[in-house]
């Protein structure tokens, strides 16, 4: 990304968080998997603070310290604010080119502690995430931090997936897609509600591998080496993986984010097709997802 523009839709709140920091009672690892089993990138935040807070992964702790960015966050705050130009090259033509309109570029909050957002308030520990009230991202960048200490995922390549994932789902809310899915959510039972979950994150991962391979096809960004931190950074966030590592048994039914091996399989998809038509993950029956 050296030497990339740098995206205009950056509101950098860091430093900014009020009511102090939640402090950590079950460890960094307990609050990554409890938050991503139940949000990663597009869940109901109301949904995720509860179950960390009944986890028991968190514990109020109140700090009164200036935050102090590192010369890695400052890095890391650039790279975000490229990352998040390149989706606004990449779906700012393909919306054009399919059809779709005008692309309407989301936001991105960087925050560090706690933030509010259209859809609520949120802690670091929340993870990223897509509010369409306002059609913000909102990310802390100590979550790539966290990713590499927590689950072994790491990589400029992976932390832009990660990004990239949030705009997916910015791109099915200019499409509907969003909406509609969370209206069937609300008419379903829990069960069903999870699977159609499962079907917009696995899309969200698709959109994430087009961009990836579209941004590519314009800027030559991919390098040796990045598809397969990407590859294992979504290995690494599936349901299975995560609750075998929480709880030491997984619990299908629960799953509202898609297997690892759906996961790779759907951002593979995406890269090697770079064509947003082929993710269509709401027709397939749900075993052939």
């Amino acid at each position: 990304m050296d030497g990339r523009r740098q995206s205009g839709n950056i509101d950098d709140r860091r430093g900014l968080g009020r009511g102090g920091k939640l402090g950590i009672g079950g460890g960094i690892v307990g609050v990554i998997i409890v938050a991503a089993i139940t949000l990663f990138s597009g869940g109901g935040i109301g949904d995720v603070l509860s179950n960390i807070m009944g986890s028991g992964a968190l514990q109020p702790q109140y700090s009164s310290a200036d935050y102090t960015p590192t010369a890695e966050d400052e890095r890391l705050a650039v790279f975000a604010s490229q990352v998040l130009a390149g989706t606004e090259d990449v779906w700012t033509r393909e919306f054009k080119r399919q059809g779709w309109g005008e692309y309407e570029c989301p936001k991105m909050v960087l925050f560090s502690g706690a933030v509010n957002s259209g859809c609520g308030q949120a802690t670091s520990q929340t993870g990223p995430f897509y509010c369409s009230a306002d059609q913000t991202v909102y990310i802390d960048l100590d979550f790539f931090k966290d990713m590499q200490s927590s689950i072994g995922a790491s990589g400029d390549f992976a932390y832009a997936y990660v990004i990239a994932h949030e705009v997916g789902h910015h791109v099915q809310y200019l499409l509907g897609t969003l909406d509609k899915a969370h209206n069937a959510m609300a008419a379903s039972s829990e069960t069903e509600s999870n699977r159609i979950s499962v079907r917009l994150e696995l899309q969200a991962d698709f959109y994430a591998g087009v961009w990836a391979a579209l941004d590519n096809e314009m800027f030559q960004s991919i390098e040796e080496g990045d598809v397969e931190n990407a590859i294992n950074a979504a290995s690494k966030i599936g349901d299975d993986y995560l609750q075998r590592k929480a709880y030491g048994r997984e619990m299908p039914d629960s799953f509202n984010h898609g297997r690892s091996e759906q996961r790779v399989r759907w951002l593979r998809k995406g890269l090697e097709t770079g064509n947003p038509n082929y993710g269509d993950t709401f027709s397939p029956d749900y075993s052939a997802l």
